[in-house]
This record gives C-alpha cells, sequence and structure tokens, in this order.
C-alpha cells in the first residue's frame, strides 16, 4: 500500500487511547515464597491484586473481588504485602487494616487499629511477629507519625520498636533472626537527600540489644539494604557520588566497596519494597544498574568480585529478586512492552511469565528512542529521548515539520526512560515528535546532575525543557511554531511554569500540577510536606521565593492554551489548585478546558478515566493546531475557542 501525505497529528493510528489503557497490566512487587513466585497487578478497573505463580506452572489471582491491595504510607505506597510460609498478609486500600488471608480463602483482618497505615513488612518467625513500618493518623492535631512496629502474629497485637524519627523503611532481619536492619531520615531530607543505616541486635524476647549507626548520614543517600546468606550486610550508597553497592562485615566492622563505577545501582525510594540486586548464594549476587540511561543486568562474586554483565534482548530492568539458580525482574525494550522474566542462571534461559500487554503495535509503527544530549543553560549539558513521527502508511506534507509534545516526568526526583510506552507511541504514529525530558534534577546520572536541582526548582527544569524543545527545532525536526508541553505532577508544575515565564509554547496539558507552591508547603501529606525546602528553600523564612515561581501569581503571563486534568481526590495537589488556574486562564480569554474526575487521586489508575483524558488531550490539539482527527473521539467544552 503506498504512503499516504496527510497532515502530521492527523494519521490514522494503529492504537487507540482503548489500546494504551484497557490492555494495560501494571507488574510490580515481587516477592517469593519457597519457589512459588507472587506480584502484584494493578488493573485496569483501579484495582490491585496478588497474583501466584505456583510450582506447577499454574498462575491464579489470590486477592478476591472486594479487595485492593495498596498502602496509602507515603501515599504513594508500595510494599503493599507479604508473603510468608503460604499465608498472605496484605493492606486494603479501602481501610487501610492489614488483612491476613490464606490462598484459596476469604482474607481476614490482622490488624485492630483505626488510622493505622502499614508497609514493607518482614516476617520475625523467631520472635512470632511481623515488623512493618506503620504511619500513624489517628491525631488530626499534628502530622502522621512514623515508627517501626511489631504485630504479633497470634493476635495482632501490636509494640513500637523504633522511633523518634520523621521516617522508617527496608526493616531487614538476617537470616538467623538475631539482627535487624533498618533505614530511617528526617525533615527535611527526602532518602535521595541523606537517611542512615542502623543495626540492632534482637534479645531472645525480641527486644532490642546494642543498636549502631552503619552508615549514611544528612548527605549520604542508602539505598536497600540486604543480608546475605553468610551474614553480611549489603546495602547501597551514593557516597561518591553515585549510587554503587557497598558490604558491611559485622565481625570486623568493616565496609568495602564491591563495585564502585559511574552508575546507578539504586534508584529514588518514592515506594517501599523497592529491589536492585539479591543472591543467588553467598557466593553470587546478581544485580541491575543503570548508566547512562540504559539498564543492565550483572553478577558479581562476593568474594573475589568479579564482575559480569548478562547479554540480555532487553535495556530497561527492575524490581529484581533473586532466588538459588534463578533471578525474577521486570524487562522491556524500546521495541518490547514490559514483561516479568524468569531468568535460569544455568543454563542462561529467558522464559516470559507475564506481560504488561498484548503487543497490537506492529515494529514498522514503532517510534525508536533516540538518546540525545543538548545544551542548556549555564554552559551546561541534559539529557532527553526524542521519538520522530512513525506510521508506515503516512508521511507529512512536503515542506512541513511534525508537532512537538514535550513531556516532564514526575518526581521531580525522578527519571524517563527509553522504553517502550504505548503512551508515546499513540502521539509518534498520528504524526507527533515526542522528546521525553531528563532535566537536571532527575537520577540516573549521578548525584551532582540530581542536584542541579537544588534550590532551583521551576528554574533548572524548565529551562532544560524549552532548551529541549529549541534545540530540535534548530535541528530542522520540528515545527517551531507547534511546540507543546506537558506533564504530570511535578511535571505539570514544570508545564505551568513553562507557559507562564517562557513564551515558546503553543499549547499544553498539566496533568494534576502543582500551581501554588504556598498553597503545597502548607496544605500536602507528611512525606513531601519539607520538599520544598531543598528544591525551593525553607518556608516560610523564603516566601518570595515560593511566591515568585508560582504560576497562580503570573497568570497574566500565561502565553498559550491549555487543558487541564486533575483527580478530585488528591492528597498531593489540592484540586483546588487546577480549578484556580482554569478559572484564571479563562478570565484572560485563552483557549482553556478542565476535567476534573471523581475517585482519581495523584495519578489516575482507572483505565475509563486515563482513556478519557488522552483523547481529551488529542481532541484540544486538533483544536488549537487546526487539524481533522481520521476518527471521531468525544469533543470537549474549551472556554475560549
Amino acid at each position: 500500500m503506498p504512503t499516504q501525505i496527510a497532515p502530521f497529528g492527523s494519521w490514522k493510528s494503529p492504537i487507540s487511547a482503548e489500546d494504551v489503557f484497557a490492555k494495560f497490566i501494571g507488574l510490580e512487587g515481587f516477592q517469593l515464597d519457597g519457589i512459588d513466585l507472587y506480584w502484584c497487578e494493578e488493573r485496569p478497573d483501579g484495582r490491585t491484586v496478588i497474583v501466584r505463580l505456583a510450582s506447577d506452572g499454574e498462575i491464579m489471582d489470590v486477592t478476591p473481588p472486594g479487595y485492593n491491595v495498596r498502602t496509602r504510607v507515603h501515599e504513594y505506597g508500595g510494599g503493599d504485602y507479604l508473603v510468608a510460609e503460604g499465608v498472605v498478609y496484605f493492606s486494603n486500600f479501602t481501610d487501610q487494616r492489614i488483612y491476613r488471608q490464606v490462598p484459596g480463602t476469604e482474607p481476614q483482618p490482622f490488624t485492630r487499629l483505626q488510622g493505622m497505615y502499614y508497609a514493607d513488612a518482614v516476617l520475625d518467625k523467631t520472635h512470632g511477629r511481623i515488623i512493618a513500618v506503620r504511619e500513624d493518623h489517628t491525631s488530626p492535631a499534628s502530622q502522621a507519625i512514623n515508627t517501626l512496629v511489631g504485630i504479633g502474629l497470634a493476635e495482632g497485637s501490636e509494640e513500637v520498636l523504633v522511633s523518634g524519627n520523621d521516617f522508617y523503611s527496608t526493616p531487614r532481619l538476617n537470616s538467623t533472626g538475631t539482627q535487624l536492619a533498618w533505614l530511617t531520615w528526617n525533615h527535611p531530607n527526602m532518602p535521595w537527600d541523606g537517611t542512615e543505616l542502623w543495626v540492632a541486635d534482637l534479645l531472645a524476647d525480641g527486644s532490642f540489644g546494642q543498636c549502631k549507626l552503619v552508615a549514611g548520614g544528612v548527605a549520604e543517600s542508602i539505598f536497600q539494604p540486604q543480608w546475605s546468606p553468610d551474614g553480611a550486610l549489603y546495602y547501597i550508597s551514593d557516597r561518591t557520588g553515585w549510587w554503587n553497592l557497598y558490604r558491611w562485615t559485622i565481625k570486623n566492622n568493616d565496609v568495602q566497596a564491591l563495585c564502585p563505577i559511574e552508575a546507578e545501582f539504586g534508584e529514588p525510594q518514592w515506594l517501599f519494597g523497592m529491589s536492585t540486586y539479591g543472591f543467588a548464594s553467598a557466593e553470587m549476587l546478581i544485580c541491575s544498574y543503570n548508566q547512562n540511561g540504559t539498564y543492565h543486568l550483572a553478577s558479581l562474586d562476593t568474594h573475589t568480585l568479579e564482575f559480569h554483565i548478562f547479554s540480555l534482548p532487553y535495556n530497561i530492568i527492575s524490581d529484581v529478586y533473586v532466588a538459588p539458580g534463578r533471578v525474577y525482574f521486570t524487562a522491556g525494550s524500546a521495541t518490547q512492552p514490559s514483561v516479568l522474566v524468569q531468568l535460569d542462571l544455568e543454563p542462561r534461559d529467558i522464559k516470559v511469565l507475564r506481560s504488561s500487554r498484548p503487543e497490537t503495535l506492529d515494529t514498522d509503527d514503532i517510534s525508536i528512542a533516540q538518546a540525545i544530549e543538548f545544551p542548556t543553560d549555564q554552559g551546561l549539558t541534559s539529557y532527553g529521548f526524542y521519538y520522530p513521527p512513525k506510521n508506515r502508511d503516512f508521511t507529512g506534507p512536503p515542506g512541513t515539520l511534525p508537532p512537538l509534545i514535550v513531556m516532564s516526568h514526575g518526581g521531580p526526583t525522578g527519571a524517563t526512560s527509553p522504553a517502550l510506552r504505548y503512551t508515546i507511541q499513540f502521539w509518534t504514529t498520528r504524526g507527533f515528535a515526542f522528546l521525553d525530558v531528563n532535566y537536571g534534577g532527575s537520577t540516573g546520572f549521578g548525584r551532582p546532575y540530581r542536584e542541579r536541582l537544588k534550590g532551583q526548582w521551576g528554574i533548572v527544569d524548565v529551562a532544560d525543557c524549552v532548551n529541549g524543545a529549541s534545540y530540535l527545532a534548530a535541528q530542522g525536526l520540528v515545527n517551531a511554531k507547534q511546540l507543546v508541553i506537558t506533564g504530570g505532577s511535578a511535571g505539570g508544575y514544570v508545564t505551568l511554569c513553562a507557559i507562564t515565564f517562557h513564551k515558546q509554547f503553543t499549547a499544553a496539558a498539566c496533568y494534576f500540577g502543582i500551581s501554588d507552591l504556598e498553597a503545597m508547603a502548607k496544605d500536602t501529606h507528611k512525606f513531601e510536606s519539607r520538599y520544598l525546602d531543598s528544591l525551593i528553600g525553607p518556608y516560610p523564612e523564603r516566601r518570595d521565593l515560593y511566591l515568585a515561581r508560582s504560576p497562580i501569581h503570573f497568570t497574566e503571563n500565561i502565553s498559550c492554551p491549555l487543558i487541564i486534568f486533575q483527580g478530585l481526590d488528591d492528597p498531593v495537589v489540592p484540586p483546588n489548585q487546577s480549578q484556580m488556574i482554569f478559572d484564571a486562564v479563562r478570565a484572560r480569554g485563552l483557549p482553556v478546558a478542565y476535567l476534573p474526575f471523581q475517585g482519581e487521586r495523584h495519578g489516575f489508575v482507572k483505565a475509563e478515566n486515563n482513556i478519557c483524558a488522552l483523547e481529551a488531550e488529542l481532541y484540544f490539539y486538533s483544536q488549537i493546531f487546526k487539524f481533522e482527527l481520521p476518527e471521531p473521539v468525544a469533543p470537549v467544552e474549551i472556554e475560549n475557542l
């Protein structure tokens, strides 16, 4: 079939918004119980369920209808469940109690206290209890109180084991149950700024004996402490500027760097239960790491420190869990959707256990991520992934260039990757170019790059998005008069700043974005309540900066049409911020649309709402850039059009 000529943006795409969301399953939160593998699946209806792969190869849902496995600790969750000796313990989203379930039976309430959230639990079999992070929300007059608690297996009684600091995570027992390691940190630090790694001896009655600070501090981030089978404590630290592997030997109190390279073995701890390494044996550690945006899986001989990189068909690897002779992880590439993989170490066999979606997109229609570097402010270099328009059936009219969508990721301490994402291919198959920016402040490029955003939120990240768009326009790859910026959460803040304090963009889409920094400093959840101290400055001492960088105070400068999406139950970005921006832009007389979603929180989970939002965004651009859609979508009310 000959290629058709059609305006960019108007191409008939092989994937619909329904293909993007209704057929996608999130895969996360893996655990091993003996030889049975468990994981969580985020389903299109917004419910998360635990799934088991049994030793006979059968895959089955463990969580029955009516339950949603999701903790609200830190609001972002993770570490939502524990499996121990065939029994499942999970946090139920509705009431945040832990439920106890023997697979095949109805879950029963395990914790008894109201207003308590739990995460990141481990079984302390020796002392007949679960040890978990607990977040106490019972005092309306103060912030939540975070502790480590022991929960008795027999009666569900709770005992505070460690308290006094603002945050705790990653309680981990050694193989004999005689020592507990954990991470802790205090305001205003976030876990990627500075954490402490502690170890306590557990006495026969379960109480703590000697406690020792092993590593960390206010300027050293520790990630994933884990005991090896031979009793050494391993962890990841960024003390050199890169998250690298270390080992603490108790006998001689010795700390040893295991593989010092300019690569990231750790990740920002937005979630509980994150894992990038594990032990196949006392002599072999399996780990993943990120170097220049590409992920690798490797083995480390714990005696010789010989490091071997596996040859795999994936460049995105996460959630690494290891068993004797076998490794489980999630993986993907620029042409393959995310999958759950089993790697047998001898022989090196790969088996895909579960895919996040059916492969409905032909490889001839996939736009492959191109890693780019571009100049930005202060003579620095920033990074991103560029996706050109790609559709085997279409090409743009001669002499024309495609519109560009610039994406700024959330966090802002986070990163994007070259993984195949149908949310991006939705646009490139329609004739849009796409730039996914790893702006200054992103992870994966070492601590100095991550700290470019210190005191500079709303400046450095915005400049990088602006300069990335300008770079592609100067290269003659995109239409400089059709530049779009979009993002969610922190990316939504970047979007609003970009169209308020800069003039490059001609349309924008903001998903649950921050518009009023002062309001966020006064009204957000505990985990992020002091995040802005490092990103902006201490409040109220530097209130001037909060006002100067809040788009809500400069709506008269907003320079282009805007569509806004907001969950009405969002605890991170209060919905009134989106409403205020909408009202202000409408009063300005610029084209603007606002779509609120009942029941959605920070990040939409229901497929129907994500489909609605994606189609609305497409419709909005078609109206602003005046191109015809090849297939009808539900129209959106656009004020001032």
